[in-house]
Protein backbone atom coordinates (compact mmCIF):
# COMPACT_ATOMS: atom_id res chain seq x y z
CA UNK A 1 0.00 0.00 0.00
CA UNK A 2 2.53 2.59 1.14
CA UNK A 3 4.31 1.65 -2.64
CA UNK A 4 1.08 2.86 -5.00
CA UNK A 5 0.95 5.70 -2.21
CA UNK A 6 4.44 6.91 -3.15
CA UNK A 7 3.68 6.35 -6.93
CA UNK A 8 1.07 8.47 -6.70
CA UNK A 9 2.77 11.11 -4.82
CA UNK A 10 5.47 10.78 -7.53
CA UNK A 11 3.08 10.99 -10.60
CA UNK A 12 1.09 14.08 -8.92
CA UNK A 13 4.44 15.51 -8.38
CA UNK A 14 5.53 15.01 -11.98
CA UNK A 15 2.65 16.60 -13.50
CA UNK A 16 2.71 19.48 -11.45
CA UNK A 17 6.14 20.25 -12.84
CA UNK A 18 4.31 19.93 -16.55
CA UNK A 19 1.81 22.08 -15.27
CA UNK A 20 3.85 24.84 -14.22
CA UNK A 21 6.23 24.73 -17.70
CA UNK A 22 3.35 24.35 -20.11
CA UNK A 23 2.06 27.58 -18.15
CA UNK A 24 5.07 29.11 -18.49
CA UNK A 25 5.29 28.57 -22.24
CA UNK A 26 2.09 29.33 -23.33
CA UNK A 27 2.58 32.71 -21.67
CA UNK A 28 6.00 33.44 -22.96
CA UNK A 29 4.78 32.20 -26.65
CA UNK A 30 1.32 33.22 -26.93
CA UNK A 31 1.05 35.82 -24.10
CA UNK A 32 4.33 37.86 -24.38
CA UNK A 33 4.06 37.03 -28.26
CA UNK A 34 1.07 37.84 -29.38
CA UNK A 35 -1.48 38.83 -26.79
CA UNK A 36 0.95 41.56 -25.25
CA UNK A 37 3.01 42.27 -28.07
CA UNK A 38 1.35 45.81 -28.59
CA UNK A 39 1.73 46.93 -25.20
CA UNK A 40 5.22 45.90 -25.13
CA UNK A 41 6.57 47.82 -28.24
CA UNK A 42 7.53 50.91 -25.93
CA UNK A 43 10.26 48.70 -24.00
CA UNK A 44 13.38 48.89 -26.03
CA UNK A 45 15.65 45.64 -25.95
CA UNK A 46 18.39 45.06 -28.40
CA UNK A 47 17.51 47.56 -30.77
CA UNK A 48 14.09 46.34 -31.09
CA UNK A 49 10.89 46.07 -28.78
CA UNK A 50 9.99 44.34 -26.11
CA UNK A 51 7.07 42.21 -27.76
CA UNK A 52 9.11 41.47 -30.85
CA UNK A 53 12.06 40.20 -29.10
CA UNK A 54 9.64 37.57 -27.00
CA UNK A 55 8.06 36.55 -30.34
CA UNK A 56 11.77 36.06 -32.14
CA UNK A 57 14.25 34.98 -29.33
CA UNK A 58 12.94 35.66 -25.64
CA UNK A 59 10.68 32.59 -26.31
CA UNK A 60 13.47 30.44 -27.63
CA UNK A 61 15.94 30.91 -24.68
CA UNK A 62 12.59 30.33 -22.26
CA UNK A 63 11.91 27.38 -24.01
CA UNK A 64 15.37 26.33 -23.24
CA UNK A 65 15.33 27.32 -19.98
CA UNK A 66 12.39 25.69 -19.37
CA UNK A 67 14.04 21.90 -21.03
CA UNK A 68 17.18 22.37 -18.44
CA UNK A 69 14.59 23.23 -15.49
CA UNK A 70 12.97 19.81 -16.33
CA UNK A 71 15.66 18.22 -16.39
CA UNK A 72 16.89 19.05 -13.43
CA UNK A 73 13.76 18.85 -11.52
CA UNK A 74 13.33 15.22 -12.52
CA UNK A 75 16.72 14.31 -11.33
CA UNK A 76 15.91 15.84 -8.16
CA UNK A 77 12.23 13.89 -7.95
CA UNK A 78 13.92 10.95 -8.66
CA UNK A 79 16.40 10.68 -6.33
CA UNK A 80 13.51 11.79 -3.89
CA UNK A 81 11.83 8.93 -4.53
CA UNK A 82 14.02 6.43 -4.99
CA UNK A 83 13.74 6.09 -9.15
CA UNK A 84 17.24 7.49 -10.18
CA UNK A 85 18.98 6.10 -13.26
Amino acid sequence: MADNSSNNDYWKANIRIIQISLVIWALVSFGFGILLRPALSGIAVGGTDLGFWFAQQGSILVFLALIFFYAWRMNKLDAEHGVEE
